[in-house]
């Protein structure tokens, strides 16, 4: 695991992030590898400070389980210079400094494992000099929580 940036006050957590190498079957199926690429130092957060229901009981029970998060670098560049679109990049294993995982699955293929997340939108932070100083993420939680990542 490639450690590219440390925890510090501002982004107290770390975050692998993976990219796939894409393949098509022969029937055209398309097949997704995740690769770990590197990892972050970020924070992580609730959407809103207000508690509210992350559970809605319907016909389909449904979790919604969105969190903003802040990286100090673009994302959507690997460490290679590759350019991947923001449906093509997942984020996991999301800890604290000392190694501790924060968002872990309780059940399914995954129990005891780290939450995967998909990025739902990103957008650079400019400062007050007019350059990037961190890029702003809204995550959510991934249906596909039985990928191998």
């Amino acid at each position: 695991m490639v450690i590219c940036e440390t925890p510090d006050f501002t982004f107290p957590m770390l975050a692998d992030i993976y990219y796939p190498i894409v393949e098509q079957g022969s029937y055209g199926a398309i097949k997704k590898q995740w690769v770990l690429d590197r990892t972050v130092a970020c924070s992580v957060s609730g959407l809103s400070s207000k508690l509210r229901e992350e559970v809605k009981p319907n016909v389909n029970i449904t979790q919604d389980k969105s969190l903003q998060a802040r990286v100090k670098t673009d994302i959507r560049i690997s460490e290679t210079g590759t350019n991947f679109a923001i449906t093509n990049v997942v984020i996991t294993n999301i800890r604290d400094a000392s190694g501790n995982s924060i968002y872990n699955e309780t059940s399914g293929v995954r129990s005891g494992k780290p939450t995967i997340y998909e990025i739902s939108a990103l957008e650079p932070w400019t400062g007050a000099f007019g350059s990037v100083e961190y890029f702003k993420l809204i995550i959510r939680r991934s249906e596909n929580q039985a990928s191998d990542v």
